[in-house]
């Protein structure tokens, strides 16, 4: 039964069981609501504004660019705005993947890319080709359509609509703290990890097998989990030596969250597409691509049919292409991906002290991209019961203190296991980052007194 805290109007929220505080204007890395009281948006939001809230920059830019013109649509019309995007994102990312497709979001994003990857083979190899199915990963998120949410591998946001999803093949994730295979180093559960890709291209067949995704850097389902390098060099192998399509969801992780502009520049290999939205414009404006090679590229539109089959109303907005373009702008000459690095293993540094609380397991992550997971049992790593609400708990403290945290749970066993994402705007300075961690350790401190 709904406990019914959402506020009573006409919107249809996304969970009844919130309150939802109402919130009047942001500036910087706060959040301030109608009463006043200042937040700390310690997660962006859900890693989306990145350089913080209120950039007047921006909305000068949006006001301008809006009396000019709002929306074409793509199937007729090029706008500058939209050439001047896509060609600085193809700057923005590594090796050849210099062909830009625009969407509102990072679900329509993962599955634009299944769709590219399909349909790349059925213009190679004609209509009856056999292969469709996109290998993914458990502890995975990859989006809510039904496309991308066959490839995401959380049961919690699968299990109501099991019977309408793709039956996509599953792996284990690189998730060293809970790796299934007893590895004792980071790097032997890479290696387990992408030799469980090899096993399922083969147990599937490699004729049937169209794409592998995963993320470089895990988000919202295992928050801050990440493999060494010697895991893409072997994923990368081994898509090539079977012909299969690599695609990297970067729908959280990209345009500077961790410290590069991609977080796959972390790993040196290439992929043959990337996913990405969230970062692109910081939350001021939906929109979200997915960037193709000149493999994909060529095979549809130079060699093949020329005729992409796929399109949103949305996509390729001028308005949205502007103001992404913009924050990226602001994004190089404001040197923030050097700010990224620098924070980011000042704050990681400071997070090493929270092991003395006995509900913290692990602390993972790159740039500003840390996941904290929290358990019953340190030794054993037995997690909380669903029902203890732990990450509930949490939150509600950190709100106290001034702190907005990214929770989730589930990480453990697909139902339990509470975790959260601390993903501040990537502006952060020094001085934010203490006050930050403040209120975060302040906001454990609580929950251990309630829970122990």
């Amino acid at each position: 039964m709904s406990l019914n805290k959402a506020p009573k109007n006409y919107v249809f929220y996304r969970n009844q069981n919130w309150h939802y505080p109402k919130i009047e204007r942001g500036d910087g890395i706060y959040l301030i609501d109608e009463n006043g009281n200042k937040y700390i948006d310690g997660c962006s939001g859900s890693a989306v504004a990145n350089i913080g809230h209120g950039n007047k920059e921006i909305a000068e830019f949006t006001k301008e660019h809006m009396e000019r013109i709002a929306f074409t649509h793509l199937s007729r019309w090029t706008v500058d705005s939209i050439e001047k995007c896509a060609k600085k994102v193809a700057e923005w990312a590594p090796g050849d993947l210099n062909h830009v497709y625009f969407v509102s979001g990072g679900s329509e994003s993962t599955e634009t890319a299944i769709k590219m990857a399909r349909q790349y083979f059925v213009e190679r190899d004609g209509e009856g080709t056999s292969k469709w199915k996109v290998i993914s990963k458990w502890n995975s998120f990859h989006g809510n359509t039904i496309g991308a949410l066959s490839m995401t591998g959380i049961t919690g946001r699968r299990k109501v609509y099991d019977p309408i999803l793709i039956n996509f093949p599953k792996i284990p994730q690189f998730y060293h703290y809970r790796n299934p295979w007893g590895c004792k180093t980071l790097e032997e559960t890479s290696i387990k990890a992408a030799e469980a890709l090899e096993a399922e291209i083969l147990h599937q067949g490699p004729q049937n097998i169209a794409a592998f995704i995963t993320e470089p850097v895990v988000g919202s389902a295992a928050p801050g989990v990440h493999p060494t390098k010697t895991y893409f060099k072997m994923v990368r192998e081994i898509c090539d030596k079977y012909d299969v399509i690599l695609i990297v969801d970067e729908v959280m992780a990209g345009f500077g969250r961790t410290g590069k502009k991609f977080a796959i520049n972390h790993f040196d290999i290439v992929p043959d597409i990337i996913t990405t939205a969230k970062g692109m414009s910081c939350g001021y404006t939906p929109i979200g691509t997915a960037i193709a090679s000149e493999k994909i590229f060529n095979t549809i539109m130079v060699e093949g049919s020329g005729h992409f089959i796929h399109g949103h109303t949305y996509a390729g907005n001028p308005l949205s292409c502007g103001i992404a373009n913009k924050v990226i702008e602001i994004i190089e000459r404001e040197n923030y991906l050097e700010n990224v690095a620098t924070q980011g293993e000042y704050l990681m540094n400071k997070m090493q002290s929270l092991y003395k609380y006995p509900i913290v397991g692990d602390i993972r992550g790159k740039g500003l991209m840390i996941g904290i997971e929290f358990v019953k049992d340190q030794n054993t790593k037995e997690p909380f019961d669903v029902k203890e609400n732990l990450k509930g708990i949490l939150t509600n403290n950190c709100l106290k203190e001034g702190l907005v945290i990214y929770p989730g749970g589930g990480s453990a066993d697909g139902i339990r296991g509470d975790h959260c994402l601390i993903a501040p705007p990537i502006n952060i300075t020094k001085e934010e980052v203490d006050k930050l961690f403040d209120a975060f350790e302040k906001g454990i401190k609580k929950t251990v007194d309630e829970v122990r």
